[in-house]
């Protein structure tokens, strides 16, 4: 019996790999690829010597406002990570009662602390507009983590 020209019974290669004769990039792109790397590396050196030379030239009081303020924010990112992976035994708990509101309150709960904790390192004030869209942005950032973690442990602990 015939199946369009081939004999049935004999494997067919449906997948033809490239030899390894054969170039697939030409020589323009991997001339690109060089001269874009040369830029990018280029425009980052600029960056990092007009950074050191602002922090340089910048008075005591200014840079030590920003070394707290990130200070304060790398401290809040760092309990936004742990603070699932150390409370793992509540999302499994939370996964054994096989209730989405028990999950939700979860995600809400770890939330809702984060943000207070945020709020409480920069002593409540929350001033203007940009510091405000920061704060909801960071919120709504801590919320989607905790909601992917509190739900990878709760399959892998249920």
């Amino acid at each position: 019996m015939q199946c369009k020209g081939f004999p049935l019974g004999e494997p067919v290669e449906i997948y033809n790999a490239i030899p390894r004769s054969v170039e697939v990039q030409s020589g323009g792109m991997d001339f690109l690829k060089t001269v874009g790397g040369k830029v990018v590396s280029g425009l980052v050196g600029v960056a990092v010597i007009a950074i050191a030379i602002s922090w340089w030239q910048m008075d005591p009081r200014t840079r030590q406002m920003l070394l707290t303020g990130t200070g304060r924010i790398l401290s809040w990112l760092m309990v936004v990570l742990l603070a699932p992976w150390a409370t793992f035994f509540v999302s499994g708990w939370v996964a054994r009662r096989d209730s989405n509101a028990a999950g939700a309150a979860l995600v809400l709960g770890y939330t809702a602390l984060e943000a207070v904790l945020l709020a409480w390192l920069f002593q409540w004030t929350i001033a203007g507009t940009t510091a405000l869209v920061f704060f909801i942005a960071a919120t709504l950032l801590a919320g989607a983590y905790n909601l992917f973690v509190c739900d990878w442990i709760a399959e892998k602990a249920g």
